[in-house]
C-alpha cells in the first residue's frame, strides 16, 4: 500500500469515526477471544455517565444491567452469539447516577471462516422515551378495560364483569367443594319512584343505593355488580346459606339506612329493597344460570309477599 494510499484510508477512518460519534446511536466492539471492549462510542458517558474507558470487559456491561435484566438478557445474547445469529435486546442500563435508563442493544456477528464468533459489533440506543410511552398507552388500555368491567352510572361492576368472574368462582367452589351463594337484589317500587321523582332523580337513587350496598363487600373476593335497571347481584364464594341470608338482610339494612324517601309509595315512604338467595356446592351436573336463576326466583317470592324482605327458600 502506498502512502498516498493509507493516508486515504486514515482520513476515511478518521471521517467514519467522526460520523459515528456524532449520531445518538451509540457503536461499540467487542473482541470475542478476550470477550473485552475494543471500542465503545463517548456518547455512552453523556448517556449514563460511565466514562469510555471505563468499559473494560463484558464483564462491566453485565454489572451495569437491571438485576431483573440481567441473567436472561446475558445468556440470550451469548447464546445468539454462538450460534453466530444477529440479535438485539431491549433491558434497563445501569447509570452512574443509580438511575437506570432502558437501552436497546442491536448486535452484528463478524464470523471467522469456519462460522466461529470473531467479534460483535453494535449500537446502543436510548429508548427510554419509546418504553414512557408504550407504558402510557398500557396504562391507558389498563383503564379501559377497568371502565369496560365498571357500570358508568353506579361506578360498581357491571352485567360484563359478573359474567366473567362468576364463571371462575364456578369452578373454584366445584373443585374444592365449597358453597357458594348468590343474592339478588331489587330496588321496590322503582317504577313509581320514577314517576313520582323523574328519571335524573332516579339516576341519583341508583348511586345512593349502591354506596350503600359497598360497604357490604367483605373481600376482593366478593363481587357486587348492577344487573340492569334497578337490580343488583351479589356473589359470594366460600359462603354458606345462613352467612349468606344474613348479608342479604344487612343489605336491606344499609339501604335502610341510608333513608332514601319515596313518597309515591312503599314501606314508611322510604325506599327498600327486596333480595333472593341461593346457596349451592357446585356438582358437576350444576350449572351457573340456573343456579342464578333460582335466586331470581326468590326474589319475586319476596315482592309477593310484600316486599323489603328476603327469601332463601322455595
Amino acid at each position: 500500500m502506498t502512502t498516498t494510499e493509507q493516508a486515504i484510508l486514515t482520513e476515511d477512518f478518521g471521517v467514519y469515526k467522526t460520523l459515528l460519534e456524532s449520531t445518538r446511536a451509540i457503536p461499540w466492539k467487542i473482541d470475542w477471544a478476550t470477550l473485552r471492549f475494543a471500542y465503545i462510542g463517548p456518547q455512552i458517558e453523556e448517556l449514563l455517565g460511565w466514562s469510555p474507558q471505563s468499559w473494560q470487559t463484558v464483564q462491566d456491561w453485565a454489572d451495569r444491567m437491571h438485576p431483573e435484566d440481567r441473567e436472561w438478557v446475558f445468556n440470550f445474547c451469548v447464546s445468539q452469539s454462538q450460534a453466530g445469529i444477529d440479535h438485539e435486546a431491549d433491558y434497563r442500563a445501569l447509570r452512574k447516577d443509580g438511575e437506570f435508563t432502558w437501552i436497546r442493544d442491536v448486535v452484528h456477528v463478524v464470523r471467522n471462516d469456519d462460522g466461529t464468533p470473531n467479534a460483535l459489533i453494535g449500537f446502543m440506543f436510548d429508548i427510554s422515551e419509546r418504553k414512557r410511552t408504550e407504558e402510557k398507552l398500557l396504562n391507558m388500555q389498563r383503564e379501559l378495560e377497568e371502565l369496560s368491567f365498571k357500570d358508568g352510572l353506579t361506578g360498581v361492576a357491571n352485567r360484563r364483569r359478573f359474567d366473567a368472574v362468576v364463571d371462575l368462582r364456578w369452578r373454584e367452589a366445584r373443585d374444592a367443594r365449597q358453597p357458594l351463594s348468590v343474592v339478588v337484589l331489587d330496588i321496590d317500587y322503582f317504577k313509581q319512584y320514577n314517576d313520582h321523582y323523574g328519571h335524573l332523580e332516579g339516576d341519583e337513587c341508583l348511586k345512593r343505593v349502591a354506596r350503600a350496598l359497598a360497604g357490604i363487600v367483605r373481600s376482593g373476593d366478593d363481587l357486587l355488580c348492577r344487573f340492569g335497571g334497578e337490580e343488583f347481584v351479589l356473589l359470594l364464594p366460600n359462603t354458606d346459606a345462613a352467612a349468606a341470608m344474613a348479608l342479604a338482610w344487612r343489605c336491606l339494612d344499609l339501604v335502610d339506612k341510608a333513608l332514601i324517601p319515596h313518597a309515591g309509595v312503599g314501606h314508611d315512604k322510604r325506599l327498600t329493597l327486596s333480595a333472593g338467595v341461593n346457596t349451592l356446592v357446585p356438582g358437576e351436573g350444576d350449572a351457573v344460570l340456573p343456579f342464578i336463576g333460582v335466586a331470581d326466583s326468590r326474589l319475586y317470592k319476596a315482592k309477593e309477599r310484600g316486599r323489603h324482605r328476603v327469601v332463601a327458600e322455595g
